[in-house]
């Protein structure tokens, strides 16, 4: 073996080259979850469904971590780096609403209530989300609490 892949061996095992590895994962996942958004957005406009692509590929997402054909670790740290990031993507949202200064001038309340609200429904169907999901999970867990030894059998019978 030659002295630079000595090196390189040695630095990989001494956790040099963990950066390196941690943000190529989180490149490559990434770029999984744009091919899942790449390959909604053929299918809508190529069947010409009436539901933003977004939609379409989070929906198929998720059926693929239920059904387990994706792992979650395949897509965690793609996910968490893009949710840890989201206010870039407010940005040009931004931007454009300092361009349209007569809009907001002439509409604003009317704009404000529909963001007012649009937040407030949003929230309650988060909060609906997650307070059925808790449910769940807790169904989930009673169904693995082991079965105590001193209990009666399935028929009443000892």
């Amino acid at each position: 073996m030659s002295v630079s892949m000595t090196r390189f061996a040695a630095s990989a095992r001494s956790g040099a080259l963990e950066p390196v590895v941690r943000v190529a994962r989180i490149v490559a996942q990434c770029l999984a979850l744009a091919g899942v958004w790449f390959v909604a957005d053929f299918a809508v406009k190529r069947i010409g469904l009436p539901v933003p692509a977004g939609v379409v590929g989070l929906l198929a997402l998720l059926a693929a971590l239920l059904c387990g054909g994706i792992a979650p670790r395949w897509v965690k740290a793609g996910a968490d780096w893009l949710l840890s990031e989201l206010l870039l993507f407010f940005i040009p949202a931004a931007v454009a609403a300092v361009q349209y200064g007569g809009l907001f001038r002439e509409d604003g309340w009317r704009l404000a209530l529909v963001v007012a609200g649009g937040t407030l429904m949003v929230m309650v169907a988060v909060a609906f989300a997650v307070e059925q999901a808790s449910r769940f999970e807790r169904r989930l867990a009673l169904r693995r609490v082991p079965v105590s030894a001193g209990r009666v059998g399935r028929h009443g019978r000892g």
